[in-house]
């Protein structure tokens, strides 16, 4: 395997192509520089049902039993599971999966024990630098005189009982729900914690398939909700639910078959969040959600922060504020009393909740959640994107009602309406996203940004 790991190792985890771009012995490499550079005695492992992750997670627990690491393999498991695993349990974690991409790639999620993030910045380009050196020159020889030993551990029961634990489902009505898990881990995950709720579940492709026979295991993409859609409106169901394919993500939808915004969610979650906690705490946002969401966490009393796109810097802020939820765009929902770790499962259990605790359909619930028009993320391919980035920027620059910030990307700001525009880490892509007041003054806007982004 190739020394050069730099299109392997992201910022927030390893991803790639297997066996093209890293390999079991690869992955035993991984397990050793990780153990290293965390200076852990013990580890927890978890992996999806891709067919390659048991083997790459098998020779991570190698790499890291030789390191002297005592590893604990949880088997087959949601993202959040091992989130669980890593708090419950007190150790750094190591998640195999590669979310929603295609059935050839796989990846590594870390974290540190109470499931801290191990990004670039922290921890994650040591453990490259490592795990390049010793694919090139071999790992050094001073390793422990015992190995550590390598047990399995089942987690399901004790992660289902956690989210249930926080969240009060003893007097919801009785809801039909039907669950798209995409051959994903959701399939895994969901009959366990819905054992016991009143609910009537309607599985959808709850078959795990790491080939993804049906779709693709990613729900932000429209065209794959659209089977979940047709079978709600078919069942008469009071919602659908969608998971990715490592099932930390949850896609809503609603009874008349229409997606439900990830700020929508945002903003219904941390109504209920800081409601549970006495009308008091801060609440986190990146930058791309709802203008309702900052506005339904004071209107609850709590104070909101605004930050960048990434799941490293939600955590982060989410330490420094002690804040006790927060939300993105992508449907990534993280909770303070889950180890500030996002967990689509839990965001999927306070949407029930909701409803179930009151007789209006979903669609009516959300409205006072749901204000303002937005156009979702808008992706361009885009060669020089400071050049793009400079040229929106002075095309807006002289008019005395727009505000800009750089927090992330390009913000500009207007009563009535705000864009983004970012450009992607890993391709020649412009993200371009627009609210408004109105559909029309979105149309209007998105239009014109679109035509600066593409000239």
């Amino acid at each position: 395997m190739v020394a050069d790991l730099s299109q392997l190792v992201k910022a927030y985890d390893v991803r790639g192509v297997v066996p093209d771009q890293w390999d079991e012995p690869l992955s035993e490499l991984f397990g050793a520089a990780f153990v290293q550079v965390t200076d852990a005695d013990a580890i927890v492992i978890g992996h999806d049902m891709r067919p390659s992750s048991p083997g790459l997670a098998a020779a991570f627990a190698r790499g890291a039993a030789a390191r002297g690491a005592d590893v604990t393999l949880i088997g087959l498991c949601s993202t959040d599971q091992l989130y669980y695993a890593s708090g419950a349990l007190d150790l750094p974690g190591a998640m195999f999966t590669a979310s929603h991409n295609p059935a050839q790639y796989n990846g590594i999620k870390m974290c540190r024990a109470g499931a801290a993030p191990v990004g670039q910045d922290t921890g994650l380009t040591e453990i490259r630098t490592l795990a390049e050196d010793w694919s090139t020159h071999g790992a050094p020889d001073q390793v422990p005189t015992t190995p550590g030993t390598i047990t399995e551990r089942d987690t399901l029961t004790d992660y289902a009982a956690h989210l249930l634990g926080l969240v009060d489902l003893s007097t919801i009505r009785p809801l039909k729900v039907v669950v798209d898990a995409g051959n994903g881990m959701g399939g895994h995950t969901v009959p366990t914690v819905f054992a016991d709720l009143p609910v009537d579940l309607i599985p959808m492709y709850f078959e795990l398939d790491g080939t993804f026979p049906n779709h693709e295991a990613n729900p932000l993409d429209p065209k794959n909700i659209v089977d979940l859609q047709a079978r709600v409106l078919a069942e008469g169901a009071d919602l659908g639910l969608a998971f990715d394919g490592d099932a930390d993500r949850c896609f809503v939808v609603d009874e008349r078959g229409a997606g439900v915004t990830p700020s929508a969610i945002t903003a219904l979650v941390a109504a209920r969040e800081l409601a549970r906690n006495g009308g008091k705490g801060t609440v986190i946002h990146n930058l791309i959600t709802s203008w309702s969401v900052p506005e339904v966490i004071r209107e609850n009393g709590g104070t909101p922060v605004r930050t960048r796109v990434g799941h490293s810097f939600i955590k982060a802020e989410m330490a420094e504020h002690g804040a006790i939820f927060g939300g993105e765009h992508s449907a990534h929902y993280y909770f303070r009393d889950f180890w500030n770790a996002d967990t689509g499962m839990l965001a999927a259990l306070h949407v029930l909740a909701a409803l179930g605790g009151q007789e209006t359909p979903l669609s009516e619930l959300l409205a006072q959640y749901d204000r303002y028009a937005g156009s979702g993320e808008i992706n361009s391919t885009v060669e020089n994107q400071a050049d793009r980035l400079t040229a929106i920027k002075t095309a807006y620059g002289n008019r005395d009602d727009i505000t800009f910030d750089e927090l992330d990307g390009l913000t500009a700001t207007s009563k009535d309406w705000w864009f983004n525009v970012r450009a992607s880490n890993t391709e020649p892509l412009l993200r371009l996203n627009v609210e408004a007041r109105d559909e029309k003054t979105l149309t209007a806007v998105r239009d014109e940004v679109l035509t600066l982004i593409r000239a």
